[in-house]
């Protein structure tokens, strides 16, 4: 059953639990939804059945929360906070942490600005490319977004985003915002100093990511895991991925 809390800007945060056990909190990738990303991978059936209460919001721009337009609403800061919203009103005060390529992204913020509230964090579809600090093509991305013809794009990555995003029931002028919202990243420094476990999970093809190992190695409890054959895309709902994450989680 879907419910919502209040963010700190005021916007609607659509989040749904399910199971019993520690809660883990899920936080889905950039066009997503924790429908999509999540339950229809089944990974709420499999955290379940291993044992765990599912904690699944919708950021915001996403799925069943507010989409306002204006990208300064956009940047990992508040969208970590709207992730400590949902576990405050989940009534978990701390939680593991599962994060899809968007959402690896406001997870390490999260671990870095609430270590309190993380008790390990899994970091997927997120890898060497954090280290470079921006993401070069987020503007690109975002006019693709926008495009009514899907055909006109030449960037092959820029078109995959247009026709994800361009799927029933999302709204491309929100993801567009998103996408132009502020996508800095923690130093090496920063990232040296966080205080949990963090698995870090790739597709051995995913160019979006880069490998999984560069970036684990910058954290001081960090370890790699590459999902063979699989690429941005494929490697969320892959037995590999799950297997992983389910053997951190219980270490």
């Amino acid at each position: 059953m879907t419910e919502f809390t209040t963010s700190a800007d005021g916007l609607r945060i659509a989040y749904e639990t399910s199971g019993e056990g520690d809660p883990v909190l899920l936080i889905h990738g950039f066009a997503s939804s924790r429908a999509q990303n999540w339950r229809a991978t089944a990974w709420y059936k499999t955290l379940n059945e291993a044992g765990y209460r599912v904690v699944a919001m919708d950021c915001r721009g996403h799925g069943d929360s507010d989409k306002p337009r204006d990208s300064s609403f956009y940047n990992y800061e508040k969208m970590a906070g709207d992730a400590l919203a949902v576990l405050n009103a989940a009534g978990a005060a701390s939680a593991d942490v599962i994060g899809y390529s968007m959402g690896g992204h406001i997870g390490i913020d999260l671990l870095l600005r609430s270590p309190q509230t993380v008790r390990k964090l899994v970091v997927a579809g997120v890898g060497e490319r954090y280290l470079r600090g921006q993401f070069e093509m987020r503007f690109e991305i975002a006019k693709a977004i926008l495009e009514s013809d899907p055909d006109r794009i030449a960037n092959p990555i820029a078109r995959g985003f247009r026709i994800f995003s361009g799927q029933p029931g999302k709204d491309r002028a929100a993801l567009a915002a998103c996408m132009r919202g502020d996508r800095t990243a923690h130093t090496r420094d920063e990232l040296a100093r966080a205080a949990r476990p963090v698995l870090v999970v790739c597709g051995e093809n995913d160019e979006t990511s880069g490998p999984p190992g560069p970036l684990a190695a910058a954290f001081p409890d960090g370890r790699a895991v590459v999902v063979p054959g699989r690429d941005h895309m494929s490697a969320v709902g892959d037995k590999c991925t799950k297997e992983a994450v389910l053997e951190f989680l219980a270490e």
